[in-house]
């Protein structure tokens, strides 16, 4: 396994943090907290992963341990020595893998509706239609819809639908739902003193708080988990898709806040300063 060189992009100019979008989208996904994210304190290094946006047509095996050595060669180029992580849904799976990867060098941990590290065991009718969302935007739709709450107007989940195929390939989105979704590396991880934070919709039932209570909050020793109550099922549909809120949509200011107050918790520190 060879890392590669993770397209990027740079906002801010003090302590080191990644960002790391979810399965169906790039690292526009973050576009829409942008402009209110702490850029004094802050070095956001926004990142699309082999397979999307600028590495739509990068090879390789599309899995959270292969994305996770790709994190570390970026930092590599950066000169970060240590940093933070954020991400979101499939991209918690790949902050959670940095931990096994490169524990010295991962500082804090936040994490919006993270795919835990045990998989996610999916209903075999939600497996196929998520597995299917590869090649089918019918489903892209149907996901996009209930992740964004299922109360989006039907122009812009016409026009969020059109830009996912464009910014993720058919190839790479089915096989990272082999790792994100199926691979169990928790063992590697549990016990890891980084500090730890979970953000999910307090409505979500797939990825919901009694969920990662009974996974995150036990593996990790110093975890904390926090709920926004306005982010997460709208109606009913989510509970026969599997899906997971996106708080960057639903909820942005509330979830800088609190993932903004976590990662400042115990200031900068020595080779994070720009």
């Amino acid at each position: 396994m060879t890392s590669s060189t993770l397209p990027h992009e740079l906002h801010g100019e003090c302590a080191r943090v990644f960002a790391v979008h979810g399965r169906l989208a790039d690292r526009s996904a973050y576009s829409g907290v942008l402009p209110d994210l702490d850029r004094a304190e802050f070095t956001y290094a926004l990142v699309d992963l082999r397979g999307y946006g600028d590495a739509k047509s990068a090879v390789g095996g599309y899995t959270t341990a292969e994305a996770a050595l790709d994190l570390v060669e970026l930092a590599g180029r950066l000169g970060w020595e240590r940093f933070s992580v954020v991400g979101h849904s499939m991209g918690g799976a790949v902050g959670q893998r940095l931990l096994a990867v490169a524990p010295h060098r991962m500082r804090r941990l936040v994490e919006v509706s993270p795919a835990p590290a045990s998989g996610l065991d999916l209903p075999p009718e939600q497996g196929e239609m998520f597995a299917d969302a590869a090649h089918k935007p019918e489903n892209r739709r149907v996901i996009i819809d209930i992740t964004t709450g299922g109360h989006r107007p039907a122009a812009r989940l016409d026009r969020m639908v059109t830009r996912s195929p464009a910014v993720s390939g058919q190839k790479a989105v089915r096989a990272w739902l082999d790792s994100w979704a199926r691979e169990d590396f928790h063992t590697q991880v549990e016990g890891s003193p980084v500090p730890a934070f979970a953000v999910t919709g307090a409505l979500d039932p797939a990825l919901s708080a009694d969920l990662l209570r009974r996974t995150w909050m036990t593996w990790y020793p110093r975890a904390e988990l926090y709920e926004l109550t306005a982010a997460g099922l709208r109606h009913s549909r989510l509970r026969s898709s599997g899906g997971t809120p996106i708080p960057m949509e639903e909820t942005p200011l509330e979830l800088i806040r609190v993932a903004e107050d976590f990662l400042r918790a115990d200031g900068p520190h020595e080779g994070e300063q720009a």
